[in-house]
């Protein structure tokens, strides 16, 4: 009963846009560091949640399970020593793409102004900043904090690829 209420409170979840509950969590606290952290949680914890579980229901039913179980192992045993591990390349890559997502979706609510105050550095704020130079030749006001934002995206994604392939213990020898 409580996987069943918990996957679908996740499901209610996962039915809104993130940068609309985002909007909504900042509309109702205002702004602030912690208020960004918490509506980026708020945001993100529904996709954890659900991989988590998907990836330790699938796990669950392989051989090295069953042996375990037959052993008569303890159950910390088998879930530290042999879920958690199997469990850990997914939740690794997934863990990577929403930090960036989350880098992301900050940048978006800065570039709002309902992210992080004006005082904070943030590359949103950097970009908005410079969005009303554009069309006068001052692009590099914004062009050059979007290119950054960039690339702290895709340097995390390749990152979180390479601790992939790193630490998946089905491609250790």
């Amino acid at each position: 009963r409580t996987d069943a209420l918990i996957m679908r409170l996740v499901d209610l979840q996962l039915s809104f846009p993130a940068i609309l509950v985002a909007l909504m969590i900042l509309a109702v606290l205002g702004k602030g560091v912690m208020n960004v952290v918490l509506a980026l949680v708020v945001v993100e914890w529904a996709t954890y949640t659900r991989i988590v579980r998907a990836t330790a229901l699938v796990e669950r039913r392989r051989e090295y399970m069953e042996a375990a179980e037959c052993l008569a192992l303890p159950r910390h045993r088998i879930l530290f020593r042999h879920l958690l591990p199997n469990c850990m390349p997914p939740l690794i890559v997934i863990f990577t793409q929403r930090i960036a997502r989350a880098i992301t979706l900050e940048a978006t609510l800065s570039f709002l102004g309902l992210g992080v105050p004006i005082t904070s550095p943030s590359l949103g704020l950097l970009i908005a900043n410079g969005y009303q130079y554009m069309l006068s030749g001052n692009y590099w006001i914004s062009f050059y904090p979007g290119v950054a934002l960039l690339l702290a995206i895709m340097s995390i994604n390749l990152v979180g690829d390479q601790l992939r392939d790193v630490l998946n213990p089905r491609l250790q020898r």
